[in-house]
C-alpha cells in the first residue's frame, strides 16, 4: 500500500507542470475552434496515459486488498480448526484424519487452501484435501529456517515460497493437546484468482476505451466542410443580440429547419437553443387553425416576397401567444433554396394579456406571503398591498385602490398602539429596519426601503413567537447562571468540608494511634502483672491444699480447715481470672497462633460436659447432647475446648435450679453449627450488645450475684472468629439464653442429620 501511495504521489508531481501549462493556455485559446481541434489528440493521449497510471494504481491497491482478505480468511479457518482440535491425542492415522475432517468448517479447502496436521516430530498425520504421495513432514513443504514454524500463531500469516517453488501464504497453530502442529496454506495465484479476472476485464475496457478516444481525436484532425446553415445561424445570432425583445426568424423552406433568436424563445417561455428547430416541432407549436404553412406555399407559388401575418404560437405553460410576423422571401445565394427571413413581435392584445397575467401572478405571490406588504410609487400613491396589511391597519376596501394617496390611506387606517420601538438597523438611502411591540403584546419586525424608481416598500413580519422564545432563553440563561453560581458556592463549601474532614481524619489517626498504644500498654501491663501474680498465687493454692489435706498434722480447729478451703477456692478463682487475662492479652496482641488438627467435636463436647457436670449436679441441672456420633473438623483442639467450657460454664452458672442445658451439634451450609440452650435467667435485649466485649458484664459490681471477670464470652468470640466462624447470642429476660457459633469444616464431611438425638440414631442403627 505504501509503494502504491508513493508511486501515485510521483505521478501527481510529474503531471502538475503539464496541468499548470494547460490552465495557463486555456483562457487565451479556449474560444478558438482550431485550437480545440488541434489539441484534442494530445489531450486525449494525456488522458489515456493518466487513466493507465490510475488503473495500475487501482489494480495494485485491489491486489493488496484481495491478498489481505485471503490472509484474514486463512487465519480465521486456522483458528477455528485449531479450536475444534483441542482434546485427546488420536491413537491411529485414521483417527488423526477423522479428527481433522471433523474439525474443518465448510469451505475450508476451497480456492486451493490446504490443511496439514502433524505430530510433535513434524510428521504429517492428516491432511485435507488428501494427496497421496506428497511430502511426509512439514519441513518438506516449508523448508528449514522458516520463522513461522518457530513462532506459530504469533507470526500471523506470512508470504513465503514453498520447496517446490510455489508462492503461497501460510500460517501455523501449535496445539498443546494433542501435541501437534496445524499448517494451513494457500497458493498466492489461487488467492488472487478473483483479482486476476477483474484485472483482465479492466485492462480490456481501458485499451478499448483508449483506442476509441484516439480514433475520435484523430477524426477531429480531418478537414470537415463548413455547414450550409452556418451563415443563417450567425445572422440570427448577431441580429437577435442587437434587437432585444424582437424575435428573428430564418426558415429554410427546402430543409424545413427554423432558426430562432433567443428573444423568440423567451416569448414562448422556452430555453434558447443553438440548433435549428425541426419543422415537426415548429408545426406542433403553431395553432391548428392558422394554416401558416399553406399561406407560405401560396406566396411562393404566386411569386410574392413580402409577408405580413399574425399567427398564434403555443407557450410553454400551454397558453397561446399572438405574434405579428413581418418579413420577405429570399433565395439563398449559395444553395439556391428559398428561405423566409422575418421579425416577430407580440401583438398589442397579447402583450396586454401577458402583462395582466404577470400582474396577477405577482399579486397572488404577494397575497400568499405571511407578512404585511405595501408598495407606494414615487408620488406616495398606493401601488399594491395584501390582505395582511389591510387587517393590520383595519382598512376598508374602498381606500385600497391603486393610486390612492398616502394621506388618504393613513387617514382611514386604525393605527395600532405601539408600546415600544427598537431600531435594529439603519441603512443608507432611507431604508431602515426596526422592531415594534404593540399594546396587545405582539411584536413586529418591519423592513422599510426605497425602490429604484423612487417608490417606497414596507414589509412587516410577526415575530411574537421569536420574542417569546428569546425571553424564555433569557430566563433559562438567568436560571443557569444562578445554578452555576450556586454550584460554585457548593463547590467552595465542599472544599471547606473536605479540608475539615482531612483535619478530622488526621486527628482521628492520631487519637487512634494513641488508643492503640494505650491498649498495647494495657495488654502488656496485664500480661506482665499476670505473670508476676501467678507464681505467688500458685504457692498460696499449693499451701492451702496442704493445709486442707493436713499433710503434716491436724490443724487443731475446724475453722482452720474452713479458712483453708476458702483460700483454695479464692486462689483458684483468681488463677482462672489471671489465665483469662493472659489469653485475652495474647489475642489482642495478635500473638495467639492456632495449631489446627483433625478433631472430633463430639468428643470435645462430651469432655467439656464432664468438666461442668459436677456443678450441674449441685444445681440439679440436666445436660443433654444432640447430634451425630462423630463430627470431624480441622481446628485448634485447646481453643475449641476452651470455647465449649466457657459457654457451658456460663449456661450452668446462670440456669435456675432444676433447669436444662441443651447442646446441639449439626452441619449447616458447609459449616459446623453448635447451639447451647439454657433455661436460665436470660438477658435483656438492650444488654446483649454489651456481651462479648472484654470485662463487660450485664450486672454491675453492686448488684451482680455471680462471680466472673467478664472475659469468658470475649475470649470465646475471639477464638471462634480466629477460626473463621461466627458467634451469636439470642436471649430474652426470664426466658433463657441461646448461644450459636459456627466453625468452618476445612475438610469434606458426610451430610449430617440436623437436630437428631444420639439415642434416636442408635435406635435407627
Amino acid at each position: 500500500m505504501s509503494r502504491a501511495r508513493s508511486a501515485r504521489e510521483d505521478a501527481y508531481a510529474l503531471a502538475e507542470p503539464l496541468l499548470k501549462a494547460i490552465r495557463e493556455a486555456l483562457p487565451r485559446q479556449l474560444l478558438t475552434a482550431e485550437f480545440l481541434r488541434s489539441s484534442a489528440p494530445y489531450l486525449t493521449g494525456i488522458f489515456v496515459v493518466l487513466a493507465g497510471i490510475a488503473a495500475s494504481f487501482q489494480l495494485g491497491d485491489a491486489r493488496d486488498a484481495t491478498l489481505q482478505s485471503a490472509k484474514q480468511t486463512l487465519q480465521l479457518y486456522a483458528d477455528l480448526t485449531a479450536e475444534a482440535l483441542k482434546g485427546e491425542t488420536p491413537a491411529s492415522d485414521d483417527a488423526w484424519q477423522a479428527s481433522l475432517a471433523g474439525a474443518l468448517n465448510t469451505g475450508a479447502t476451497l480456492n486451493g487452501r490446504h490443511v496439514l496436521l502433524a505430530d510433535r516430530s513434524g510428521e504429517i498425520r492428516a491432511e485435507a484435501p488428501l494427496e497421496p504421495g506428497g511430502p511426509e513432514d512439514i519441513l518438506s513443504y516449508l523448508g528449514s529456517g522458516q520463522p513461522i514454524t518457530t513462532f506459530g500463531a504469533t507470526a500471523g500469516v506470512m508470504e513465503l515460497t514453498l520447496t517446490d517453488g510455489t508462492e503461497a501464504i501460510a500460517t501455523i497453530r501449535n496445539l498443546a493437546k494433542p501435541d501437534a502442529q496445524l499448517l494451513v496454506f494457500q497458493p498466492t495465484d489461487k488467492a488472487l484468482s478473483s483479482w486476476n479476472g477483474n484485472r483482465r476485464v479492466e485492462l480490456t475496457i481501458l485499451l478499448c476505451g483508449g483506442l476509441l478516444l484516439l480514433l475520435l481525436s484523430g477524426a477531429l484532425l480531418l478537414p470537415s466542410p463548413a455547414p450550409a446553415a452556418e451563415e443563417p445561424d450567425l445572422l440570427v445570432e448577431q441580429l437577435g443580440a442587437r434587437l432585444p425583445g424582437c424575435g428573428l426568424w430564418r426558415w429554410n423552406l427546402a430543409t424545413g429547419d427554423v432558426h430562432w433568436s433567443p428573444a423568440m424563445y423567451e416569448m414562448l417561455g422556452l430555453k434558447p437553443s443553438p440548433h435549428p428547430l425541426p419543422v415537426q416541432v415548429f408545426a406542433h407549436a403553431l395553432h391548428p387553425k392558422d394554416n401558416f404553412q399553406q399561406r407560405i406555399a401560396e406566396l411562393v407559388q404566386s411569386g410574392e416576397t413580402a409577408i405580413d401575418e399574425t399567427l398564434r404560437l403555443r407557450h410553454r405553460e400551454g397558453s397561446w401567444v399572438e405574434v405579428s410576423l413581418r418579413g420577405h422571401l429570399t433565395e439563398d445565394p449559395k444553395t439556391g433554396n428559398a428561405q423566409l427571413t422575418a421579425f416577430a413581435m407580440l401583438s398589442k392584445e397579447s402583450a396586454v394579456q401577458e402583462a395582466a397575467e404577470a400582474n396577477a401572478r405577482l399579486r397572488d405571490a404577494i397575497e400568499t406571503i405571511s407578512e404585511a406588504f405595501v408598495l407606494w410609487d414615487d408620488r406616495n400613491r398606493l401601488v399594491m398591498c395584501n390582505s395582511k396589511y389591510k387587517q393590520f391597519h383595519g382598512l376598508p376596501d374602498e381606500v385600497l385602490q391603486k393610486g390612492t394617496p398616502y394621506e388618504t390611506v393613513i387617514g382611514a387606517a386604525c393605527e395600532p398602539v405601539v408600546r415600544k420601538r427598537i431600531t435594529v438597523d439603519r441603512a443608507q438611502g432611507g431604508s431602515r429596519t426596526y422592531e415594534a411591540q404593540l399594546e396587545d403584546g405582539r411584536w413586529l419586525h418591519i423592513n422599510e426601503g426605497r425602490t429604484r424608481a423612487g417608490g417606497y416598500v414596507s414589509i412587516g413580519t410577526d415575530i411574537t413567537q421569536l420574542k417569546r422564545n428569546e425571553r424564555l432563553l433569557a430566563d433559562k440563561e438567568a436560571r443557569l447562571r444562578s445554578s452555576v453560581a450556586e454550584l460554585h458556592l457548593s463547590r467552595r463549601e465542599l472544599e471547606q468540608q473536605k479540608q475539615r474532614l482531612v483535619d478530622l481524619a488526621e486527628k482521628y489517626a492520631l487519637e487512634k494511634n494513641r488508643a492503640e498504644a494505650a491498649n498495647r500498654a494495657k495488654s502488656e501491663f496485664l500480661a506482665n502483672i499476670s505473670h508476676e501474680l501467678r507464681t505467688p498465687l500458685n504457692a498460696v493454692i499449693g499451701f492451702s491444699e496442704v493445709m486442707q489435706s493436713e499433710l503434716f498434722g491436724a490443724l487443731g480447729h475446724a475453722k482452720y480447715r474452713e479458712y483453708a478451703q476458702d483460700i483454695y477456692e479464692s486462689g483458684s478463682f483468681l488463677l482462672e481470672v489471671i489465665n483469662d487475662i493472659l489469653d485475652m492479652s495474647k489475642i489482642e496482641a495478635g500473638r495467639l497462633v492456632l495449631e489446627t488438627e483433625r478433631i472430633d467435636l463430639v468428643d470435645l463436647v462430651r469432655e467439656s460436659m464432664k468438666v461442668v457436670s459436677k456443678a450441674a449436679e449441685a444445681r440439679g441441672l440436666t445436660l443433654n447432647n444432640h447430634g451425630p456420633e462423630t463430627f470431624f473438623i480441622k481446628a485448634d483442639r485447646r481453643a475449641v475446648k476452651q470455647v465449649f467450657l466457657n459457654l457451658l460454664s456460663n449456661a450452668v452458672k446462670f440456669s435456675r435450679e432444676g433447669g436444662l442445658v441443651d447442646v446441639r451439634l449439626a452441619q449447616h451450609r458447609g459449616e459446623a453449627r453448635i447451639t447451647i440452650q439454657d433455661t436460665g435467667i436470660g438477658i435483656a435485649e438492650e444488654d446483649i450488645s454489651k456481651l462479648g466485649r472484654p470485662f463487660e458484664q450485664v450486672e454491675n459490681q453492686l448488684s451482680k450475684s455471680h462471680q466472673g471477670s467478664g472475659l469468658g464470652l470475649a475470649i470465646s468470640r475471639a477464638l471462634v472468629e480466629l477460626h473463621g466462624g461466627n458467634l451469636e447470642i439470642k436471649s430474652r429476660a426470664g426466658e433463657g439464653t441461646q448461644v450459636i457459633f459456627t466453625l468452618p469444616l476445612r475438610s469434606r464431611q458426610p451430610s449430617l442429620p440436623l437436630e437428631k438425638p444420639v439415642e434416636e440414631q442408635k435406635a435407627t442403627a
